[in-house]
């Protein structure tokens, strides 16, 4: 889910003042004397719209609140909590992934939910046991969970047709095999289009996450719990983590269906410059925004010995700083109206958490997201682990990643492969053992 976006966006929404707050979420009155201003920070730039334009709608009932509302990119956002939170300088709600926010939380940085947005969390049905498993920490819930980023397949219709395909992948094998009949090649057999694009390079953890993509079909993944609860060892020294890596290196430098030398990722997916790749719910509302005429659909990430996607929740929480927490966690549960969700999927295209709402009307406009809303017993769910270290683990697995996709001599080389994921899983193990987290 992680990737860097160019811009900022900054939005002040002044308000009129009166002298009461009423509880839409919670539907208690407060009585607030004067005005209210609450800020938000964020890590998702397209998020803005949303936030825009829920705020104006809590205006309407709460005229006396003041918001002030910052995005920025992801890895910035991340480095900017690192330094405010823990000086107390943070806004009054970040807008956060539960892993990320782990480190706050271990050290008391963040407060718990209270009681009356526990509740509400806690309703039937309104959130699933995995994103309450995502949130709770020593039997505390934090967070109240806002968009999911989930993986899908994005294919582009035009070229699976030219290509004489009558529907996506089902199987990792199938993927391989279509993606090398769609790539295509100049005169002097440069690729010019991929036929998938992989995530190869980039900044933090998402170079791991997109690997795990292939890694967790494949059987494996990047931690494994212990037999002792609480303890953990790395789950991809194994044949599954040496055949996730041989698919990318088979890709570049082998049957050379994707290349360093060609764009990557959303971008080359809009300019059809690839036929294939993965990605969240998100590229639908940025595909219609640059590429309205594109031709796509998207399905299930495909299967190997076993089949799943990734799930990350994006959590809203209230920082030990606010000066108005009963007004800030009320707005938090107002954004997680379904009006408000039915508009942020059909506007922006982050998929909402809860799973209590109708997104009917969405789906039969934008058939696109039926992939990331579709349920089988058989299509598992996972996600990052909820400990500290979790995000340097990523960052270090990614590092090794980024380097082995540049060496060619990993070619038709099973031992050098080998060695590549014996030494990432070492480090991280070494991780583990200096939190105190591993185990057998």
């Amino acid at each position: 889910m992680k990737r860097t976006l160019k811009w900022t966006a900054v939005i002040t929404i002044v308000v009129l003042l009166v002298p009461s707050l009423v509880m839409a979420g919670g539907g208690k009155e407060t009585k607030t004397a004067g005005p209210v201003k609450l800020s938000l920070w964020g890590g998702f730039p397209e998020m803005e719209a949303f936030y825009k334009y829920a705020a104006e709608e809590y205006r309407k009932s709460h005229p006396n609140v003041e918001f002030t509302i910052l995005t920025h990119p992801l890895r910035e956002f991340e480095q900017k909590l690192s330094a405010t939170v823990p000086s107390n300088t943070a806004a009054d709600i970040i807008e956060i992934s539960m892993y990320a926010n782990q480190k706050f939380i271990e050290a008391g940085l963040i407060p718990e939910l209270p009681a009356k947005v526990k509740d509400y969390f806690l309703a039937p049905n309104r959130f699933s046991d995995f994103v309450k498993k995502n949130n709770t920490y020593k039997d505390k819930l934090y967070g109240l969970p806002i968009f999911q980023g989930r993986t899908a397949l994005f294919w582009n219709k035009k070229m699976f047709q030219e290509a004489g395909f009558s529907g996506p992948p089902k199987t990792l094998t199938e993927m391989a095999q279509f993606a090398k009949k769609l790539a295509k090649y100049d005169a002097n057999g440069n690729l010019i289009r991929s036929g998938h694009s992989l995530r190869l390079s980039g900044q933090g953890s998402g170079v791991a996450e997109k690997f795990w993509f292939v890694l967790y079909p494949m059987g494996g993944s990047i931690l494994e719990e212990s037999k002792e609860k609480g303890k953990y060892h790395a789950g991809y020294n194994n044949d599954a983590g040496r055949r996730a890596l041989k698919y990318y290196i088979d890709a570049l430098y082998v049957d050379k269906w994707d290349s360093h030398a060609i764009k990557h990722d959303a971008d080359a997916f809009e300019l059809e410059l690839t036929a294939m790749f993965f990605r969240e719910s998100w590229v639908i509302g940025d595909i219609a925004k640059k590429a309205p005429n594109l031709s796509y659909d998207t399905a299930p990430v495909p299967a190997d010995v076993r089949w799943g996607r990734i799930t990350n929740p994006v959590n809203l929480y209230v920082t030990r700083s606010c000066k108005n927490p009963d007004a800030a966690w009320d707005f938090a549960m107002f954004l997680n109206e379904e009006k408000n969700l039915v508009w942020l999927l059909d506007n922006v295209g982050w998929l909402p958490v809860r799973q209590d709402i109708n997104l009917d009307s969405v789906l039969a406009k934008k058939p696109q997201f039926k992939a990331f809303v579709m349920s089988d017993p058989k299509y598992e769910e996972f996600g990052y682990t909820v400990i500290a270290v979790f995000d340097e683990i990523m960052t270090k697995l990614a590092e090794r990643l980024v380097a082995a996709y540049l060496d060619k001599s990993l070619a038709n080389n099973p031992s050098g492969i080998a060695k590549v994921i014996q030494d990432a899983a070492n480090e991280t193990n070494e991780i583990l053992k200096r939190a105190k987290l591993y185990g057998e």
